[in-house]
């Protein structure tokens, strides 16, 4: 499936226990785990059944010493990343690590928005793009399912990611003293309502994208979080489309989100 400027493409966990990691989100996703196969580094592909949909690698030292702590990151294709890189310093946001090419892989860049929310972007090498692990189409599980900004200030961050990625505002929902909770719209041929924007307060940390995958059940994903010694936020809740979600923290310390249904007890 060919890429297009502003696709969610690919996701990481970047950890402080990459074996602990592994094993918790195993249980709590049903993610299975392969070598990436790249020299000098242990970076591990996640798979949901036959598709790839993310990597996990342990932090490196030298980040570690500058203050990172776990996270999860989303990948956001675009046509050009040097070019990228140069419009988003100017715009206020800046390069936390400089573009650099990976071999087969393609050319990537870590960033940060003008509120210091933090992704990558990504042109792979791959004329035909990378699997496209946020399911734009139909629920997958194991998949991306919905891509979350907690911000500080929503309008700078709706003219930010508009001018760079094309995406608008396509309606949104109240959510009392948080404002309202922002819908967004990328209009590409794999494109569609790809995930939200808020204002977020000191509960949920500093701003930063959050990512919820797909469980094909979110009450049995909750138990097994608390029991693998994660930390629920908060939910399940009920969403539009009779989904339930949920906010977790990993044992690592790494926030993510998790959708799901409640599938009606077998007879």
């Amino acid at each position: 499936m060919a890429n297009h400027h502003g696709d969610f493409i690919w996701y990481e966990l970047l950890t402080s226990d990459a074996d602990a990691a592994q094993a918790f989100y195993g249980r709590v996703v049903g993610w299975t785990v392969a070598d990436s196969g790249q020299e000098a580094m242990d970076y591990r592909i996640l798979n949901a059944g036959e598709n790839s949909v993310g990597g996990l690698t342990a932090i490196p030292p030298e980040m570690a010493e500058r203050g990172a702590r776990p996270a999860w990151l989303g990948y956001v294709g675009v046509d050009d990343v040097d070019k990228c890189v140069e419009s988003i310093d100017h715009g206020g946001g800046r390069t936390v690590m400089p573009a650099m090419d990976i071999p087969n892989v393609g050319r990537i860049a870590m960033v940060a928005d003008p509120q210091g929310a933090r992704f990558y972007i990504m042109k792979p090498a791959s004329v035909e793009g990378t699997s496209l692990a946020f399911a734009y189409d139909v629920p997958r599980n194991g998949h991306c399912a919905w891509n979350e900004l907690i911000t500080s200030d929503q309008k700078a961050a709706w003219h930010f990611y508009g001018t760079r990625f094309g995406w608008t505002k396509d309606g949104e929902m109240a959510m009392g003293p948080l404002g309202t909770y922002d819908f967004i719209r990328h209009h590409s041929p794999t494109g569609g309502v790809i995930g939200a924007v808020m204002t977020g307060t000191a509960e949920m940390g500093p701003p930063h994208w959050n990512q919820y995958f797909r469980v094909p059940d979110i009450d049995v994903a909750k138990a097994t979080v608390e029991s693998l010694g994660g930390t629920v936020i908060n939910g399940p809740m009920e969403v539009p489309g009779g989904d339930f979600a949920l906010n977790a923290i990993d044992p690592q310390g790494a926030h993510f989100g998790l959708v799901g249904g409640r599938p009606a007890p077998q007879a």
